[in-house]
């Protein structure tokens, strides 16, 4: 009776356990979300937006590494690794913000929300094993999705582009990092990737000669804004998914990464309302991409059954 009773109680913590890792996992996950208004509600233009977040996010991280008493070295290989990725991931919020700018938050993260199922595509090229057929139609899903997405019009054309570019960018990030993020400490690697993308921003700001009394004269609301952004959005949201996404299982992460562009796109209509109404073809395009994501997750993981890769290597 009384093992019983201690199985009981500790499924029942487990259980417990589970549900608030389900739900801080889906609460981090509408704080990537978040990011895209953010950039909508900043009035810093695209450039040295990311350079205030990579910047601040660099130094916040970095403060909790060295209180938690990380050890900063890393091989030669990593290294490199860190200087490619930070590259990627600077260029990658550059157009992705800028989409925001030129467009709409609706527009960026409905493109972006293809960025899972072109990893999957490009997979075979990184990790040298054959198309499955079930790839390709989905793939064609997709496809068929952003044309839908796109439209007839090209008022949110410059937008649709940028947030093309920012996705190419964040799957070359994506699988760059599967393939070594194993073999480090994903906390110092992220520290690096966030200092060399800093860096990487502030030579192309040097170069434009932008760095002027004007460029640190930043309003107390955008102030507010950058160090939510990246504090909050990046710092925070990074080293709390990796803890909570060990007690959950690969559907849960898979499941509630693809909610990331529904909760942004829902968010963006309650704060900014009629600006980001698309048209009938828009929301049809979003589901056939959404729905071609979720679907091709869940059949790798059938056929699989391997671990997806853990949220905090998204770029968002």
């Amino acid at each position: 009776m009384r093992c019983l009773l201690c199985f009981l109680f500790i499924y029942c913590a487990m259980q417990r356990d589970k549900l608030f890792s389900t739900l801080h996992f889906h609460f981090i996950v509408v704080i990537f979300g978040f990011t895209a208004i953010l950039g909508a509600l900043i009035s810093v233009s695209a450039i040295p937006l990311v350079w205030y977040r990579m910047t601040l996010a660099a130094i916040g991280l970095g403060l909790v590494l060295w209180l938690r008493k990380h050890n900063f070295r890393v091989s030669k290989t990593i290294a490199w690794v860190a200087i490619a990725s930070g590259v990627l991931i600077a260029f990658h919020w550059i157009t992705f913000f800028g989409s925001v700018k030129v467009s709409n938050v609706s527009v960026t993260l409905s493109v972006l929300s293809s960025g899972a199922f072109l990893t999957s595509l490009l997979e075979p090229i990184f990790y040298k094993r054959k198309v499955i057929g079930y790839e390709v139609f989905f793939g064609l899903l997709v496809i068929l999705g952003l044309v839908l997405v796109l439209g007839t019009g090209t008022t949110h054309l410059k937008g649709f582009l940028y947030a093309g570019i920012s996705t190419v960018l964040a799957v070359l990030f994506t699988l760059l990092n599967g393939k070594y993020v194993a073999k480090t400490d994903p906390y110092v690697l992220s520290f690096y990737e966030l200092f060399v993308g800093a860096l990487v921003v502030t030579l192309v700001l040097a170069f434009q000669g932008s760095f002027t009394a004007e460029f640190f004269a930043i309003s107390k609301q955008d102030l507010l804004w950058l160090s939510i952004l990246a504090f909050v959005c990046t710092s925070y949201a990074f080293v709390v998914s990796i803890v909570v996404m060990r007690h959950l299982t690969p559907y849960s992460i898979m499941l509630g990464i693809n909610m990331e562009p529904v909760y942004g796109i829902a968010l963006a209509y309650a704060i900014f309302g009629e600006k980001e109404v698309m048209h009938t073809g828009f929301y049809i395009g979003l589901a056939c991409i959404l729905i071609a994501v979720l679907a091709n997750g869940i059949y790798k993981l059938r056929r699989t059954k391997k671990t997806v890769l853990p949220l905090a290597r998204n770029p968002k």
